[in-house]
């Protein structure tokens, strides 16, 4: 019963403030999609501090209503006058408020790549094309085959998406398992990782290729759920996650990892992949390490 009356107590706590703060935020959002020039940066400068505010109260209402312990590894030196790639396993949805917790007004707030189709969704694709989410169009391999002249249109749309990151920070977040992992899918995928699904070496060398030169470092974080089983969120604002762990490492950018053709070069296709791969081993490891209570 405890944990029911803390569950619908903190929904109700986090719907209004997403019922509080998106009105502003919209009001915002379509002031930045009439203004001109320098008045549209400083509409979506009040839309990303709208958003940062939303995700403190949360960090609040969280702290205050649960007794979840937040036990955040690394990071020293994040800023927020630089960009990131942020690459995390995904395990649960619980993941989002983890990043929120490690990254919120530590680094530049956060996005996320975003399917094209995505943008007509009421209020909340208004609200995602003001917080400059990136809608990218991916063609499946099949299309291009029907399509030729299609070929590498779809990175151009997500380099035009991104443009107007060279005039601001960012921090782009990338799941490379595409999914959240279960012990169904690794057993599905027969995945080489002990507690990680087989990394989408695409999907991040799409990021590089769109936004390399724009960012300067990579953020490897790795959360991890000392409990038995995997948390769901409800599980989170029921106050029946006791501890959350966030690694943080920061990685350099080797400029080799943008500077090639990953769809038609297959000698750069596997430097990728062989990147990602040891980054998955490492990662693995990593967990392991974490679960042990191991530094």
């Amino acid at each position: 019963m405890r944990r029911l009356l803390t569950g619908c107590f903190v929904t109700l706590l986090l719907l209004l403030n997403t019922l509080i703060l998106i009105g502003p935020l919209l009001v915002f959002a379509l002031l930045k999609l009439v203004a001109p020039g320098r008045y549209r940066d400083h509409a979506s400068g009040a839309v990303m501090w709208i958003a940062e505010t939303w995700a403190e109260i949360d960090k609040l209402i969280f702290a205050l209503c649960i007794p979840t312990a937040w036990d955040i590894r690394g990071g020293e030196g994040l800023r927020r006058d630089t960009s990131y790639l942020v690459i995390s396993n995904h395990q649960s949805w619980v993941d989002i408020p983890a990043l929120i917790q490690t990254l919120n007004r530590r680094t530049p707030f956060f996005k996320f790549f975003l399917k094209k189709e995505l943008i007509w969704v009421p209020f909340l694709g208004l609200a995602w094309w003001a917080l400059d989410y990136p809608f990218m169009k991916r063609y499946t391999k099949a299309f291009l085959a029907k399509n030729p002249q299609l070929a590498g249109q779809d990175l151009k749309i997500t380099q035009q998406a991104c443009e107007l990151f060279k005039r601001q920070p960012v921090t782009v977040v990338n799941y490379l398992e595409g999914t959240r992992f279960s012990e169904t899918k690794h057993a599905q995928q027969n995945s080489p990782f002990t507690r990680l699904l087989k990394p989408k070496a695409g999907g991040v060398a799409f990021v590089l290729a769109a936004m390399g030169e724009q960012l300067d470092a990579i953020l490897d974080v790795t959360v991890v759920y000392p409990q038995d089983r995997i948390p769901g969120f409800w599980d989170l604002i029921s106050g029946a996650v006791p501890r959350v762990i966030v690694d943080i490492r920061t990685r350099e950018l080797d400029p080799a990892l943008w500077q090639g053709d990953y769809e038609n070069d297959p000698a750069f296709r596997q430097t990728v992949q062989n990147w990602v791969n040891q980054l998955w081993m490492e990662k693995d490891a990593r967990i392991d390490a974490l679960r042990a209570g191991r530094p």
